[in-house]
């Protein structure tokens, strides 16, 4: 069975990378599930750069990751996706930031890669982001997946 791809976003790896963060166990299930079950994992290089603020690419699971590059396709979608939220980021409510280009470059890349079937995040601003972008009509090609919930949860006992 071949299953759709999963884009890893930067709090995903800040996560999984540490395991004394509360959504550690959560982002180690999330890994272990698509791994076991065959999902491709892909990893942006806006993600990568992100990471690498503090971080250091040795520090990423890439041997089990396929990188993917922001190109001109990529970033024409971003463009309208960013033109939504820019348009309409005062009744966005956003708490901790008040522009988001690089979430909506990464919705861009998991939305126009055609096998991206799911964006995995512990980001709340970038959920809100993501569910603005529902709701406006954009209709993203990918599901929001929300760290804070298990894999369980998510999938439930389908898989």
């Amino acid at each position: 069975m071949t299953h759709k791809s999963v884009l890893l976003d930067t709090s995903f790896f800040l996560r999984f990378l540490n395991e004394a963060d509360p959504l550690f166990k959560n982002a180690d299930g999330y890994y272990r599930f698509f791994l076991e079950r065959g999902f491709p994992l892909f990893v942006s290089t806006i993600a990568v750069s992100e990471y690498c603020v503090k971080g250091h690419t040795d520090e990423l699971p890439l041997k089990n990751l396929r990188v993917l590059p922001f190109n001109l396709p990529h970033a024409v979608k971003a463009g309208e996706f960013a033109r939504l939220v820019f348009d309409n980021r005062g009744t966005l409510q956003l708490t901790t930031r008040k522009i988001i280009p690089n979430d909506t470059k990464l919705f861009a890349q998991a939305d126009v890669e055609e096998n991206v079937g799911y964006y995995l995040s512990s980001d709340t601003e970038s959920k809100k982001i993501y569910d603005f972008l529902v709701q406006s009509g954009a209709k993203p090609n990918f599901q929001f997946i929300d760290l804070h919930i298990s894999h369980q949860t998510s999938f439930g006992i389908l898989f």
